[in-house]
């Protein structure tokens, strides 16, 4: 790799034996994929996708003291993927024991370490940092250092920004150096689709449904998706950019896509069309018959197949202001309709501090909480993380939730069925 003088005085030392350490992890996993040179970080802020204080992590947790001893404090300053915890939603006396006792024991000590290390406030803890009314967007054509897999695909995609699929640690050390090793995603080869995707469904396909089976199919590759601007029209406005934020995390979970091409919508797509498309890529056509296909094969791993749900999460990743809006007003209709006030399963909506801020300022939170719902800022993966969560009956409308956990995955109009069933109370 082809370093700077001032890289290379890093890499000798000249800040310090630790931001050696960090300049020799950075070259290391450049020349890893064959990066011929550093490119700047040319984003605002960062994003730290580890925000939990786990008792595993506590080397993670040392490794930031170093950082803080040394006085590596001064790169950019960031924002961090939603806390574990959240009293308002719903535990057992034994679940807050292991959370508290056992699995969170470095939360208070990690959050210190964040406001030393930078975080931009106390309320800035959310996977969809890109989002209005947090701080966190990026322009078009800025690269970052990131690793939260939904945030990568979404910067990539829908905003046009550049970001390879990081590790949390390397996501730290690109912020802090204030350079990146240039690969893949953040080179223009690297962006090109190598699978055309055809969306043929007859009707609007389920955003978290149809991205599990491209993130299927493709891996991690390129899909530029044609015909699906049919559904979501051509124009990047609420309901679209809601669309493709949870598209996107099933991208992600589901298989490792870290960038998708809409036909007609997203930036690149639009400016280039198919010379985003590299000769001889392969393509999958996409049915109501190939959807179908897919939630079918789902596995469920309840210990009773059969069981009534427990609890109910969505919001993974965390819900826009709109989607909160939508929900409301679907669940105040669907009660009303079946001759109810409250949802009959235990439900957590999440979202990020800021959304529910100003959630909070209108009625669509009045009617949320008047159905019987929860809102939370917390991680629900985190949530189910809880081993004690493998004997409960989760139902969720989350693609990534159900990949990482043993929460049973639903389409939305199953989940708002489900939720507010006469049989469920």
């Amino acid at each position: 790799m082809k370093l700077t003088p001032e890289q290379q005085a890093l890499l000798d030392g000249s800040k310090g034996e630790v931001m050696a350490k960090i300049m020799k992890t950075l070259v290391m996993y450049g020349e890893t994929f064959d990066a011929e040179r550093m490119v700047p970080v040319t984003s605002k802020y960062g994003h730290t996708v580890i925000s939990y204080g786990l008792a595993a992590l506590k080397p993670v947790l040392d490794l930031f003291d170093q950082l803080i001893d040394a006085g590596l404090t001064d790169g950019q300053k960031f924002t961090a993927d939603p806390r574990p915890l959240d009293k308002n939603v719903p535990s057992t006396l034994l679940d807050d024991i292991v959370f508290k006792k056992i699995m969170y024991t470095q939360q208070e000590r990690f959050e210190k370490q964040l406001i030393k290390m930078g975080i931009t406030s106390d309320d800035d803890y959310s996977c969809t940092c890109y989002v209005d009314q947090m701080c966190n967007k990026p322009n078009k054509g800025e690269v970052l250092s990131w690793a939260e897999s939904s945030a990568v695909v979404y910067a990539n995609s829908v905003l046009g920004a550049k970001c390879n699929r990081n590790s949390g640690i390397l996501e730290l050390f690109g912020s802090i150096a204030g350079f990146v090793p240039e690969f893949g995603l953040l080179t223009d080869e690297g962006r090109k689709a190598t699978w055309i995707v055809e969306i043929k469904t007859s009707k609007k396909p389920e955003a978290q449904l149809l991205g599990s089976a491209i993130g299927m199919k493709v891996m991690e590759e390129v899909p530029y998706v044609k015909g699906l601007d049919k559904w979501i029209g051509t124009e990047l406005n609420d309901d679209a950019c809601s669309y493709l934020k949870d598209f996107g995390a099933a991208t992600a979970s589901n298989g490792a896509v870290g960038l998708y091409h809409i036909e007609n919508l997203t930036p690149e797509a639009v400016e280039q069309g198919e010379a985003l498309i590299k000769e001889g890529a392969q393509v999958y056509v996409i049915d109501d018959a190939e959807l179908e296909r897919v939630q079918a094969n789902y596995p469920v791993i309840w210990k009773d197949v059969n069981a009534k749900p427990e609890l109910c999460f969505v919001g993974c990743p965390h819900l826009t202001l709109k989607q909160l809006e939508d929900w409301a007003v679907k669940l105040h209709e669907k009660l009303a309709e079946n001759g109810l006030d409250k949802v009959t399963v235990p439900t957590v909506f999440t979202a990020s501090p800021a959304v529910i801020k100003e959630l909070n300022k209108g009625k669509y939170a009045y009617m949320l909480k008047s159905c019987g719902v929860i809102i939370s800022y917390i991680c629900p993966l985190m949530y189910m993380n809880n081993p004690l969560c493998k004997k409960k009956a989760v139902i969720t409308c989350s693609n990534k939730l159900r990949t990482y956990t043993s929460a049973r995955f639903y389409r939305e109009d199953e989940i708002l069925d489900i939720i507010t069933s006469k049989e469920g109370k």
